[in-house]
C-alpha cells in the first residue's frame, strides 16, 4: 500500500471495529464492503483490511452510520477506472476546485460538486 494513505487518512477502522461502531454484526459489515458502501485497503503490521474512520457520521439516533453519499461517489470513481486505493487517495487529497478533500466536502453535504469533479477525472 502507498504510504500516501498513511499520511492522508488520519484514522482507520478494522472491520470488527466498524461493526462495533455501527452496532452491526460482522457479516453486515462485510456486505457493506462487498456492495461498495465503503472501501478500504489491507494495511498495518498484520495487513488487516481497514476503512477510514472519516466514512462514519452521526445518525439520527445518536449512533453512527456510513456517510450516505459515499457509495454513489465510490461507484462513480470505480466507473472511472480507479482502484480502491486510488479511490481512497482521491477522496482524502485536497481538491483545489472544492477547497477541501472530497471526503470533507461529502461530509459537508456537497455531493453534487464532488461527483461532478469525479466524473471529469482523466483516468
Amino acid at each position: 500500500m502507498s504510504t500516501d494513505l498513511d499520511v492522508l487518512v488520519p484514522a482507520w477502522l478494522t472491520l470488527p471495529d466498524l461493526a462495533e461502531r455501527l452496532d452491526a454484526d460482522i457479516s453486515r459489515v462485510r456486505g457493506l464492503v462487498r456492495d461498495r458502501v465503503v472501501v478500504g485497503v489491507k494495511r498495518g503490521e498484520r495487513t488487516t483490511f481497514q476503512v477510514p474512520e472519516a466514512f462514519l457520521v452521526p445518525d439520527e439516533d445518536g449512533g453512527e452510520q456510513v456517510l450516505p453519499t459515499l457509495r454513489g461517489t465510490v461507484v462513480v470513481l470505480g466507473d472511472q477506472g480507479l482502484t480502491d486505493e486510488e479511490i481512497l487517495v482521491w477522496l482524502f487529497t485536497p481538491e483545489d476546485a472544492l477547497g477541501v478533500a472530497p471526503v470533507e466536502a461529502l461530509r459537508a453535504g456537497r455531493r453534487a460538486e464532488v461527483r461532478r469533479i469525479a466524473q471529469a477525472l482523466p483516468y
